[in-house]
């Protein structure tokens, strides 16, 4: 019987999640709603959640405090796409709650930090949805917290959660028509309980290397019965976070010749010091040699113990106030040279890069499709530009969550376009003015992307039936921006289909970026039958070079 889970245990749990959501993200991946190969859920989880393990790897502090806040940064600055920001946001609310833990997390307090965990997430979606990893997460806090009033041991509590998870997750068809209709159940919950299924493993001391799809299936039946019956810089400070700083010199130093009165406990004891006088104690070694650093205020004081233990080597001490000042001089010289506004687009392919640079765009991140940017990545693209003011265009509907989340991660002022496609970004960026205010420029290049339609052309990745269509993996599919509108074997007259359906009286421009699959001579074909098909159109092909899509269109 385990009544308490502490730090060390806790950590070991955070990892080991990560570590199976890793190893089954193409399961996860594969649960996604339509067969498009940019089914990235599992993908796009497992990338925020690793981002928050390596924060964890580089927290030195073996306190809940610590390890929360690393827990907590870390999701945020990997989270990538509306499931990556859904779970960063489920983990600061959990953090939130286990950052006060004094002593050891018990039953009832982690009940407590999945119910934060659940708020803060539906509290960070404009409009939830029920039937999503939302769903999973609520009602997974829900019996959490009924369980812990009677449960102590966290052996039978995560049984509870977990198979009570498993319960909602099989519903979630019964809550959203597309998911009851692809045959799948929601992949952003299966995800989450992927995760707890490997902090359950290491709780219990199993073997994590497993095959959750494997063992779902089991669950799952289980759970429609049970619902049917009932390096040393690593650890230094942020100095670009040029706020106040509470302790001014980092100080690092050796000890070693020890006194011959000096006792492993002598190094305990002197880890305990350091830690009444600063922050971010570093102090691992044995009798022959000790390695110690902190931030403190008071570096003679560290030293002085330390002089307890033996002799002092390798000593370094450096004012951060100075270091802050320097980097505040540098940011206030930088800021004078700005100019107001600036531009940020995503762009998944060379050509689609340069048409957005073509057109005064500033900085591009390379994504979109299987390759979504994190909200780090888009604020630090930001961070380059040298402007006061930033609009993002994200160019697709899974990075718009990321790109406003990343407003947390930089002192830029940035405004999110909800751009949902190339097209859509291509024309809010050309409505752009320099010489508007902020408020004119958002109004404009709102109102242009959303006088754009867009559609694309791909391949199905699985055989289903989704909006209308009976799919073989394979076929050649053409979507707009929400549904499945065409199919066939051929690229070419797919796409010409499409258009068809797509294609009102009012179009007069056809904008074709072909894809690194297509050879151009192919798209010229495709451009010479539109031609005549279209005579009062103009029908424009430009190299996107995007992968997964063979054509991304632009009607306007």
């Amino acid at each position: 019987m385990q009544k308490t889970i502490n730090c060390t245990m806790f950590r070991k749990m955070i990892i080991a999640g990560a570590k199976v959501l890793e190893d089954n993200k193409k399961f996860v991946d594969s649960l996604n709603v339509f067969p498009v190969p940019d089914g990235d859920t599992g993908t796009n989880m497992s990338l925020t959640f690793n981002s928050a393990v390596r924060e964890i790897n580089n927290c030195l502090d073996s306190s809940f405090f610590a390890l929360s806040d690393a827990l907590s940064k870390g999701a945020l600055r990997g989270a990538r796409g509306n499931s990556g920001v859904i779970l960063s946001q489920i983990l600061k609310g959990i953090s939130n709650v286990v950052s006060k833990c004094e002593g050891d997390l018990t039953t009832k307090l982690f009940a407590k930090a999945l119910v934060e965990g659940a708020q803060v997430a539906y509290k960070a979606v404009t409009v939830p949805k029920e039937g999503t990893i939302l769903t999973v997460i609520r009602v997974m806090s829900e019996c959490a917290n009924k369980a812990a009033k009677k449960v102590s041991d966290f052996e039978e509590f995560f049984e509870i959660i977990l198979h009570d998870g498993e319960a909602i997750l099989q519903q979630t068809p019964e809550m959203l028509p597309v998911l009851k209709k692809a045959g799948v159940v929601d992949a952003g919950g299966r995800g989450l309980l992927v995760i707890f299924t490997g902090m359950q493993k290491m709780l219990l001391g199993e073997d994590i290397d497993i095959n959750v799809e494997e063992i779902t299936a089991q669950n799952a039946s289980n759970a429609q019965n049970m619902a049917s019956s009932s390096d040393s810089n690593d650890y230094l400070i942020n100095l670009e976070n040029l706020g106040d700083i509470e302790f001014a010199y980092c100080t690092e130093f050796m000890v070693t010749h020890m006194k011959k009165k000096t006792t492993v406990s002598d190094i305990d004891k002197l880890r305990e010091n350091l830690l009444t006088i600063g922050d971010s104690v570093v102090c691992i070694g044995d009798l022959e040699l000790v390695k110690v650093h902190v931030h403190t205020n008071e570096p003679n004081k560290a030293l002085g113990f330390a002089l307890q233990l033996g002799e002092l080597i390798n000593l370094k001490i450096e004012n951060m106030l100075e270091q802050n000042r320097e980097l505040k001089r540098k940011r206030t010289a930088q800021m004078q040279d700005l100019k107001q506004f600036g531009m940020v687009a995503v762009a998944p392919g060379d050509g689609i890069a340069s048409v957005f640079t073509d057109i005064m765009v500033d900085a591009i991140i390379e994504g979109g499709q299987t390759m979504n940017p994190s909200a780090d990545d888009i604020a630090k693209a930001c961070d380059k530009v040298p402007a006061k003011e930033v609009f993002v265009l994200p160019n697709n509907k899974n990075i718009i969550f990321a790109a406003e989340q990343a407003k947390e991660l930089t002192k830029k002022l940035i405004h999110v376009i909800p751009t949902k496609s190339v097209p859509e970004g291509v024309s809010a960026a050309l409505a752009f003015n320099p010489d508007a205010s902020t408020e004119e420029n958002i109004e404009a290049m709102t109102s242009s992307k959303d006088s754009v339609k867009s559609a694309s052309v791909t391949y199905a990745v699985r055989t289903t039936h989704v909006d209308g269509f009976d799919l073989n993996q394979g076929d050649i599919i053409g979507l707009d921006d929400s549904a499945i509108l065409a199919k066939g074997l051929l690229v070419n007259d797919t796409t010409i289909d499409l258009i068809e359906k797509v294609k009102t009286e009012d179009i007069v421009n056809i904008t074709l970026f072909y894809g690194k699959d297509i050879k151009q001579e192919e798209a010229e074909i495709l451009q010479s039958e539109l031609s005549e098909k279209y005579p009062d159109c103009d029908i424009t092909l430009l190299s996107g070079g995007q992968p997964v899509y063979y054509y991304i269109i632009s009607l306007e």
